[in-house]
């Protein structure tokens, strides 16, 4: 007579996971002083509410008849005197002395700015050529790019829910290659289109690698001591960034040219002013926010918080800049958020999973 053994099947509880989640949220939540997640949610909201809107005054600069890349780029970290007035207070108030400057610090900081200036010419050609929804969606490829990064510099981990939302972010981005005569302006060659096509995702590339260095920074050099000291890292960054962009500016004597494009501008001066003074101040609290959740949390939810904002861009271009939503341009919105939703899956469970093996 032959014994049968039974096999405990493997299944997928969804009621035993949110337990899971929601116990390790709990445990988050009290292992942080209320503080810590009060920064947490102003940094997020930071990312959420600004950066869009730094990517509708992009547009807006461009179809309103700027031209410059440099300008655009120049603006993007002009308002870095901004974090640095946050910065200041806490040195004043809180008498804390700044960070030292060694000469590993000091070229983590040159390295990243130029890598943030070369992250915001990047974007300013994407701006430049496509629609504000199109550009928003091919950057939420910067969620893989942080996921891939963060394993490999951070050493963040990354399974096969992780994996599985880049496949399917990465498929998103074909889907509007293949779909690009619906949304091409009328005054965009071919070229043009594919050229910011290519400097969106390679921006995403960038931006996810700046992500990670950012995060191993802060464990390796600088700690995670205060929360000034992710407000000095964002000043040197934006300011060395602000440096190599105004040596672009110059060479392309684009400051010359400010003038001339103001008076050409539709709407006229005072809302060329407008839009690059608010582009200023848009981005720089957007990557302030940015900075703030590298350094309270990590990559994964920077790069999160990051792609969230993709659809809110989206939608917010479609109903303020009228973009056009083709039936393929709504499926890569459903994939990217379905991209979003295995990504944060994956990043919970990894992380249920580690804190489970250290109380074993």
């Amino acid at each position: 007579m032959e014994e049968t053994t039974e096999r405990p099947s493997v299944s997928f509880s969804y009621s035993q996971w949110m337990s899971n989640v929601n116990k390790s949220t709990q445990e988050a939540y009290e292992s942080k002083p209320i503080s810590h997640w009060i920064l947490l949610i102003l940094s997020g909201a930071a990312m959420l509410i600004a950066f869009p809107a730094s990517s509708l005054l992009s547009r807006l600069y461009f179809s309103n008849g700027g031209k410059s890349k440099w300008i655009i780029s120049w603006v993007a970290v002009a308002g870095w005197p901004i974090t640095c007035l946050i910065l200041l207070p806490t040195y004043i108030f809180q008498k804390i002395k700044p960070t030292p400057l060694s000469a590993k610090l000091v070229l983590s900081y040159v390295v990243l700015g130029f890598l943030s200036a070369a992250d915001n010419l990047m974007y300013a050609y994407a701006y430049a050529y496509l629609p504000a929804s199109t550009s928003s969606l091919l950057a939420s490829s910067s969620l893989a790019f942080s996921a891939l990064f963060g394993y490999l510099i951070v050493k963040n981990p990354l399974n096969a829910s992780v994996v599985n939302s880049i496949v399917i972010i990465t498929g998103a981005m074909a889907i509007i290659a293949l779909d690009s005569s619906s949304d091409r302006y009328s005054y965009i060659t071919n070229s043009q289109y594919f050229a910011g096509f290519f400097w969106d995702i390679m921006g995403s590339a960038l931006h996810g690698l700046i992500f990670a260095l950012s995060e191993l920074l802060f464990v390796k050099l600088l700690g995670r001591r205060s929360f000034h000291v992710a407000l000095e890292q964002q000043v040197m960054v934006s300011l060395i960034a602000f440096a190599f962009t105004t040596l672009g500016m110059v060479v392309s004597n684009d400051f010359q040219g400010m003038s001339q494009e103001a008076e050409s501008f539709k709407g006229g001066e005072s809302l060329y002013t407008q839009v690059l003074v608010w582009s200023a101040v848009t981005f720089q609290l957007g990557v302030l926010g940015a900075t703030a959740v590298l350094f309270l949390a990590s990559t994964v939810m920077a790069g999160v918080l990051n792609a969230v904002r993709v659809p809110i861009t989206s939608i917010a271009a479609v109903i303020l800049m009228h973009d056009p939503m083709s039936g393929f341009k709504i499926l890569s919105l459903i994939l990217t958020c379905w991209g979003f939703s295995s990504y944060i899956y994956g990043s919970s469970s990894s992380n249920s999973s580690t804190q489970a093996s250290s109380s074993s």
